[in-house]
């Protein structure tokens, strides 16, 4: 599960890339927000392709395709609420609040998109053990 995660993660610079230079080139024709929802949505479905090619070695399939936006929304409201309680409840510098509320929607968007695009759930290994003593 460990290089699942980091592989999860260098996606996620590689998609953070993406948005970026597809965001630069798109508002040398397109108004800034427009740029960006179409950069944004282009690089994720960049994402899901990756993830699913290179994260968790799955075969794309349009069921998964169109439950993947799940896990950016996972991530969206994780670092949001984190964001809000660090810098307003445990009083963190707002430059660097964004970093750490980032760091903790990591692995939470990881098993969102684990979730969604694996076939067989992942089960705990002391489940499958349990399994297979009860057989």
């Amino acid at each position: 599960m460990r290089g699942r995660l980091v592989r999860f993660a260098a996606v996620g610079v590689v998609n953070t890339a993406t948005y970026l230079g597809l965001y630069l080139l798109l508002r040398l024709v397109l108004g800034y927000l427009l740029a960006h929802v179409v950069a944004f949505v282009l690089a994720m479905v960049g994402s899901y392709f990756l993830n699913c090619r290179f994260t968790f070695r799955t075969r794309p399939r349009l069921r998964t395709f169109l439950l993947f936006p799940l896990s950016n929304v996972t991530n969206f409201v994780v670092t949001s609420a984190g964001l809000y309680l660090l810098v307003n409840v445990f009083a963190v510098d707002e430059r660097i609040a964004p970093l750490i509320a980032a760091s903790v929607a990591i692995p939470v968007t990881f098993l969102v998109a684990q979730y969604i695009l694996t076939e067989r759930r992942t089960r705990p290994r002391w489940a499958e053990h349990a399994t297979e003593v009860r057989s």
